[in-house]
């Protein structure tokens, strides 16, 4: 396997309920060398999530001061509630040489753009508007008002599809987890991700 002396980001987004959280949650099992990057959130944790590990739960005050002191490398309000990628967490594990997988909204994609523009973004869609409904009613976390808004707020996201390099229709979870996988061992091969000095010292010596 090559050497490369800097991880990769991963960028994912997605319309809520389009499958995109438990996607990133698989292939985190699935692929060797790929971590998560924890984002902080005002929002109230769901049954069941842990705190840094599916998000590290802060208070609205508390987040307004570390994005007033620029930590964030993207923040943004979705749904009522902030969210941010840390620029901190980000740099310590791709500087470590793994590769980090963000679990990002569209707004939020935009934002990390700018500042990682090497990074693979790729966008998951439902298979139809139906189903997205469908899912988001499962969940049984929103009421209907928050699912109408939801909804509503797909269609303007789903536009953004070209601004992605891939895109992944989410039928069914295996085949899912295959493709997006596919997608982060093509792109670990690229020639330009090879650290030169490990070319140069196993084959140039």
């Amino acid at each position: 396997m090559q050497r490369r002396s800097r991880g990769s980001i991963f960028i994912v987004s997605a319309p809520s309920g389009a499958g995109k959280t438990t996607l990133c949650t698989k292939i985190l099992g699935s692929i060797d060398n790929l971590r998560p990057s924890v984002s902080f959130t005002t929002r109230t944790p769901r049954k069941g999530e842990v705190n840094d590990l599916d998000y590290t739960f802060v208070s609205e005050q508390e987040f307004r001061a570390m994005a007033d002191r620029g930590e964030f490398v993207e923040w943004a309000a979705v749904h009522g509630n902030l969210y941010g990628t840390s620029k901190r967490r980000l740099e310590e594990i791709m500087n470590s040489g793994h590769d980090v997988l963000l679990d990002i909204d569209v707004q939020g994609a935009r934002q990390i753009r700018d500042s990682f523009a090497s990074g693979v973004f790729v966008f998951v869609l439902p298979p139809s508007m139906e189903v997205l409904r469908d899912r988001l009613e499962k969940r049984k976390s929103e009421t209907a008002g928050d699912i109408e808004r939801r909804l509503r707020r797909a269609v303007d996201e789903i536009r953004d599809y070209t601004l992605y390099e891939y895109v992944i229709v989410n039928d069914t979870l295996k085949d899912s987890v295959k493709r997006l996988g596919a997608i982060i061992t093509a792109d670990r091969l690229k020639a330009w991700r090879t650290d030169p000095d490990w070319i140069k010292e196993n084959f140039l010596v």
